[in-house]
């Protein structure tokens, strides 16, 4: 993380007041917390800090009103939730996420505002739990997931596809698609990855039922691709999605 070397000046701002009598309704209090999140910085250069019924909720690097340095989140109980570091009101460098008792939990990199690079995620010992690549705010395939001794884990299930060929009768080549560990909380697209990224603006998505979702594909009279491509989207037991694709061959060349 680098290090902010502009004069920092200490800001205590927004403390909420509810009146003369201490006596306040819930509903001014409300009020409050949204305006100390949101109060405008215009010209200002320092640590700004914003309050919530007397709680540190973050402090803000400024430098001439716009955002410079390292800015912080708290905790309710005042633990370092996270920290980011920004250039010109942009997020760039590494961020960071901690668990309650201090320990770095994840570091996500960003250019220009936007997650691009490996996210690294880590054990309460320090130890590496997994790496995760973006590229340009958008996923890619590549996940590793390590346990606790360090092991790179494997064995994720793959896609499974079962055919029917009705081709010669109504111009119909199904594919029913299914994981191999059977879960049922599985999503399917048809389609690739674009320059190795996880763009599903550019895929379909099919329909799932219980696990199982079909892809039908129909006799186009023009040529197309020998294949199709699909990708399915699961949740590890670390909780990180993992994006698995298969590529199908297909035994006709127009269909779509």
């Amino acid at each position: 993380m680098k290090s902010f070397t502009a004069p920092f000046f200490f800001l205590a701002a927004m403390i909420i007041v509810s009146g003369c009598t201490g006596k306040g309704s819930a509903k001014k209090d409300s009020s409050a917390e949204i305006e100390a999140v949101t109060v405008p910085d215009t010209g200002y250069t320092g640590i700004k800090q914003y309050f919530s019924n007397y709680r540190l909720l973050k402090e803000v690097t400024f430098s001439n009103g716009v955002r410079e340095g390292l800015t912080k989140t708290y905790y309710q109980g005042g633990q370092l939730y996270q920290t980011f570091w920004y250039e010109n009101g942009l997020r760039e460098d590494s961020s960071a996420w901690y668990y309650l008792e201090g320990q770095v939990f994840r570091t996500t990199p960003y250019k220009h505002d936007t997650i691009d690079g490996i996210q690294r995620q880590y054990y309460r010992t320090g130890k590496l739990r997994a790496k995760i690549e973006y590229r340009k705010g958008l996923r890619t395939p590549f996940l590793e997931e390590y346990n606790q001794n360090g092991k790179l884990i494997g064995g994720y299930p793959e896609i499974v596809t079962e055919i029917r060929d009705e081709y010669s009768t109504k111009g119909l080549y199904r594919i029913k698609l299914s994981m191999s560990d059977k879960t049922t909380k599985v999503r399917f697209y048809q389609g690739e990855f674009t320059d190795g990224r996880f763009d599903t603006s550019l895929i379909k998505k099919l329909d799932v039922v219980n696990g199982i979702s079909s892809l039908d594909l129909k006799k186009a009279g023009t040529a197309k691709p020998a294949y199709t491509g699909v990708i399915a989207e699961i949740v590890t037991q670390s909780g990180n999605r993992n994006l698995i694709y298969k590529k199908i061959d297909l035994p006709y060349n127009d269909l779509k």
